[in-house]
C-alpha cells in the first residue's frame, strides 16, 4: 500500500562449502527472526539474491515457530520462489538493507558489486545497513562514494575466529570474517561463541551469530524508528 515503509534481505546465492561436497545457502533463521521483528513493527520486507531465482536455503530448523511462520508466508513464498537480482533493484525503494547470513555469504557476498551499489546508496540516503552472522562479508568490500571502507572506525560484530574453529571450518571459508572485518578498519567485539551479541553504530547494525538474529532485528527496527535514520 502507499506509503509502507520497505526494508531488503540480502540473501546468498553460494550453494557450496567450499570443496567439502556439503551444502550451504543463506541461513534461514538469520532472515526469519529479523523479518519477524520487522514486519511486526510494520515494515514490508524484501528479498534480493546474488544471482536471483530461488537462493539456497541452509539451517532450517521448523521446530522453530519463527521459521515455519516465515517459509509458510504467502508472500514470502512467493517472493523466495524467485528473488530479483541485485540490478533490477531500486535501491530508493527501501530505508535498510540487511545482509542476511549463512556459510554461502562467504563465497559471494564480498564480490557482490550489485549488492554494494544498493548498500552505498541506501546508507548515503540516510537509510541503514544491517548485517548478521557471516552476512557482514557483505561489508568486507563496501566502500562509500568518497572511497573508505563503511566499517572504517565503526563497532562491528560478525561470525568470530572462534567460532569459525569451533565450526572446523577455518580451513574451509576463503577467509576469517572477524580478521577481514578488521583489516578494514572495523572494531570488533565479540561475545562468547555462539552468545547472542549485537552491535549498534550509527546506522550500521551488526550481529554476530545465529542466536543474534532477533536482536539484530529489534536494533534495526529502533534504529530506523528514530528522527534522523
Amino acid at each position: 500500500m502507499p506509503g509502507t515503509r520497505k526494508v531488503l534481505l540480502a540473501l546468498t546465492s553460494h550453494d557450496r562449502l567450499g570443496d567439502t561436497g556439503r551444502p550451504t545457502g543463506f541461513y534461514l533463521s538469520e532472515a526469519a527472526h529479523p523479518w519477524k521483528e520487522l514486519t511486526d513493527a510494520g515494515f514490508e520486507v524484501d528479498l534480493v539474491s546474488v544471482l536471483g531465482g530461488r537462493p539456497p536455503m541452509d539451517g532450517a530448523d521448523l521446530s522453530d515457530p519463527v521459521q515455519k511462520a516465515f517459509l509458510d508466508d504467502p508472500d514470502i513464498a512467493r517472493k523466495l520462489a524467485s528473488t530479483p537480482r541485485p540490478q533490477d533493484v531500486d535501491p530508493a525503494d527501501y530505508e535498510a538493507i540487511l545482509y542476511v547470513g549463512g556459510h554461502g555469504t562467504m563465497w559471494d557476498f564480498p564480490g557482490a558489486t550489485g549488492l554494494t551499489r544498493i548498500a552505498r546508496a541506501v546508507y548515503e540516503a540516510g537509510g541503514a545497513v544491517a548485517a548478521v552472522c557471516h552476512g557482514p562479508a557483505g561489508l568486507v568490500e563496501l566502500t562509500l562514494s568518497d572511497g573508505s571502507y563503511l566499517v572504517d572506525g565503526k563497532n562491528v560484530a560478525a561470525f568470530t575466529n572462534t567460532e569459525e574453529a569451533a565450526a572446523g571450518l577455518t580451513d574451509i571459508v576463503p577467509f576469517l570474517l572477524q580478521s577481514t572485518l578488521e583489516e578494514r578498519g572495523a572494531r570488533h567485539t565479540g561475545a562468547a561463541d555462539f552468545q547472542a551479541h549485537v552491535v549498534v553504530d550509527g546506522r550500521l547494525v551488526t550481529g554476530q551469530n545465529p542466536a543474534s538474529a532477533t536482536g539484530v532485528g529489534k536494533a534495526l527496527v529502533t534504529v530506523l524508528s528514530e528522527p534522523e535514520a
